[in-house]
């Protein structure tokens, strides 16, 4: 397979990955509409969404439908690295900058000079490297570790957080500068849950291919509380999670009709299969009487659930909005769109607050 995609070249490789990227929803169609709108414009591009909501297939398809494509594609996920190490990571290092420096380093923005650097999990970097990456954006230059020469490149950047990034400048925990330069365009990735008509496509998709992995010839089917299953389950987890969960099912089926939908491995066998009330609330322990009862039923149970939280996140931020939305791992503007589809059920005392002075 390698050696395929070598032969392809990257175009190749985008293809396999862009699979992965499936949709029908409105929701998603008019992501991708403003994916491939910005794509062209050679400016830096800041992507919003939960874990798992697929952040770097979206940076993937930003560079390959630029005029970046033929140039090199480079990622860092900045919160799997300690603050100290981020900095020589991303710019380099000279020889003896520190201890166990025996040679000189190219960094990351180095590595993707003429073409696209994607930066994961932007939030999480230190303020004093937000600056150096300010002037990169700004200047086109920098300098390693431990060196006073300048170091130019022609970078691209494309940034991701599930963070509220203007919290984070509230709070002083991220430049404003940066932050300015780096929203040219802002793309929310939608939730699994706000487009519930692709998750029996992506279902099959995952299904079909974890299949041919495992050398089966007949195609997987889900059967029809497979399938409620699945279209009931809330997601936290989004397009990852569900990669997951139809693998397992497929992997521990016996047969090519799929019966049986483990959303938690390390629950007993006793609590696997069909949907869980843990994940949804008290209404999806009752057993659904047709479809469309068990649909309805799950449905008030995610909202029920949904407005539990922001209830209970507002008061306990005193009613700033900017603060619940944190608390909930959602940004402003995902939680403003939240409150406003419960406006009739939350307590008005949590509207009057918009959280912009809070």
């Amino acid at each position: 397979m390698k050696k395929q995609k070598d032969k392809l070249g990257p175009r190749a490789a985008f293809t396999v990955k862009v699979l992965e990227a499936l949709g029908e929803s409105q929701t998603f169609l008019d992501f991708r509409e403003q994916l491939s709108k910005v794509a062209p414009i050679d400016r830096p591009v800041l992507l919003i969404g939960e874990r798992g909501t697929g952040k770097e297939l979206a940076a993937s398809r930003l560079h390959f439908l630029s005029k970046r494509w033929q140039g090199p594609l480079v990622a860092l996920n900045c919160s799997a690295l300690s603050p100290s190490l981020i900095e020589s990571e991303l710019f380099g290092y000279e020889k003896g900058a520190f201890t166990g420096a025996e040679e000189r380093r190219r960094g990351r923005f180095e590595s993707s000079d003429g073409g696209t650097l994607f930066l994961d999990e932007i939030g999480s970097i230190p303020m004093e490297v937000q600056e150096k990456i300010l002037r990169v954006v700004e200047y086109g230059s920098f300098e390693r570790v431990g060196s006073p020469e300048r170091v130019d490149v022609d970078v691209r950047i494309v940034a991701a957080t599930h963070a509220d990034l203007e919290t984070l400048v509230e709070q002083g925990r991220f430049k404003r500068d940066l932050l300015d330069r780096l929203s040219f365009e802002v793309l929310y990735l939608p939730p699994l849950r706000e487009r519930r008509e692709d998750i029996v496509l992506l279902a099959n998709h995952f299904a079909v291919r974890m299949a041919r992995e495992l050398d089966r010839k007949e195609v997987p089917l889900f059967g029809d509380d497979a399938l409620r299953a699945l279209e009931g389950y809330p997601w936290p987890g989004n397009v990852r999670e569900l990669k997951n969960v139809t693998e397992r099912a497929v992997y521990r089926s016996d047969s090519a009709l799929i019966t049986e939908i483990i959303f938690n491995p390390f629950r007993s066998a006793g609590q696997r299969g069909g949907i869980h009330p843990q994940e949804i609330g008290d209404e999806g322990r009752d057993k659904y009487k047709s479809p469309d009862d068990r649909k309805s039923s799950l449905k008030r149970a995610v909202e029920n659930l949904e407005v539990k939280l922001l209830q209970e996140s507002l008061a306990e931020s005193r009613y700033s909005q900017r603060k619940a939305a944190a608390m909930l791992g959602l940004t402003y503007h995902q939680f403003r769109g939240m409150l406003r589809k419960y406006k009739d059920r939350i307590e008005q005392k949590s509207m009057i607050s918009s959280g912009e002075g809070s």
